[in-house]
């Protein structure tokens, strides 16, 4: 036999799912796990109903994943803070009125990424490491709630707002899910169609090269946070619009998993590697996960343990991946 009639059997077996299918596939198969365990776990309604939870996550993810893709160790744990502070903010604001709903989200946008700007201010001019500089902006920010709300939220959804979230509109599918569809094609626009992008990724694979290219490193980190918390606000007015009310640590628990959906997706912690696709089903992938160990009753101490061997499967899986070791 040829050297040539042996390629294509070669290219077969050194062949590799990336990161997006891997993830895909896990979601998969958790779904029909759920199915086995529990009739009725993979109906239309449960999916949809799981589609919209992770849209939430999904929408704080797309700041995350600008971040660390940008590298240097970058990371927001603020993100939770923010969304929350913004559905304060919101709730205040529009208090129930759909006249009142433009003005409460242009505040609740504003006032986050007012946030973003001083973490990457903070990154960037007074060399703070990310880790620190977002850690301590939770503080702040837990601090401006309180002294905004005297430690007592309150405001409404406005219907509008309410209706754009839950209400169905095409297949029995809520608005949600087509605005995060929307949002999630204007990232992925974003980071491979744009200059911000092509120097976002530069910035994160080797900062001293793009810097002689002529990127303007700092500038490019400091918008990277501004668009990490403005995102952040958009979910936290989001789900405002699917409580209907708020509470003091309403997007609270989203920090951890937003850092967890980016690196599910197959985005390199270091940086300069992924993309908001699989940050998008690396979201769907832990909703799913946490509604199978819903359903199987099984308590916050299991939750985490099935949680973290999920993650360290997965790049346990990726680092395998020679394309993304590169």
């Amino acid at each position: 036999m040829s050297a040539p009639s042996l390629e294509a059997p070669r290219r077969v077996l050194a062949w590799r799912p990336g990161p997006v299918a891997l993830a895909g596939a896990v979601a998969v198969a958790l779904v029909i796990a759920g199915e086995i365990v529990s009739p009725g776990f993979a109906g239309y309604g449960q999916l949809v109903n799981l589609m919209r939870v992770a849209a939430f996550l999904g929408v704080i993810a797309i700041g995350q994943t600008i971040v660390i893709i940008a590298g240097g160790g970058g990371v927001d744990l603020s993100v939770g803070k923010v969304a929350t502070f913004a559905a304060i903010i919101g709730s205040r604001v529009m208090a129930g009125e759909d006249g009142d709903l433009v003005p409460a989200v242009a505040l609740a946008l504003l006032v986050s990424a007012a946030i973003g700007l001083v973490n990457g201010l903070g990154v960037t001019l007074l060399r703070i490491p990310p880790f620190v500089m977002t850690l301590g902006m939770i503080g702040v920010v837990q601090g401006l709630i309180l002294a905004y709300t005297g430690g007592r939220a309150s405001g409404q959804a406005a219907p509008a707002l309410t209706s754009l979230v839950n209400g169905r509109v095409i297949f029995d599918l809520p608005g949600l899910l087509f605005l995060w569809l929307l949002l999630g094609l204007l990232a992925v626009w974003l980071l491979r169609r744009t200059t911000f992008g092509w120097n976002l990724f530069a910035v994160g694979a080797n900062r001293t090269a793009a810097e002689l290219t002529g990127v303007r490193v700092n500038r490019t980190l400091i918008l990277a946070y501004v668009l990490s918390a403005t995102f952040a606000g958009l979910a936290g007015i989001l789900l405002l619009g699917y409580t209907e009310s708020v509470f003091l640590d309403l997007a609270d628990q989203y920090m951890l998993p937003s850092v967890a959906a980016v690196v599910i997706g197959g985005t390199l912690l270091a940086g300069g590697v992924g993309g908001y696709a699989g940050t998008a089903v690396g979201a769907i992938v832990l909703t799913v996960l946490s509604g199978l160990l819903t359903t199987l009753d099984i308590g916050g101490a299991g939750r985490t343990v099935v949680n973290g061997v999920v993650l360290l499967v997965l790049l346990s899986l990726y680092g395998r991946q020679r394309r993304l070791r590169s």
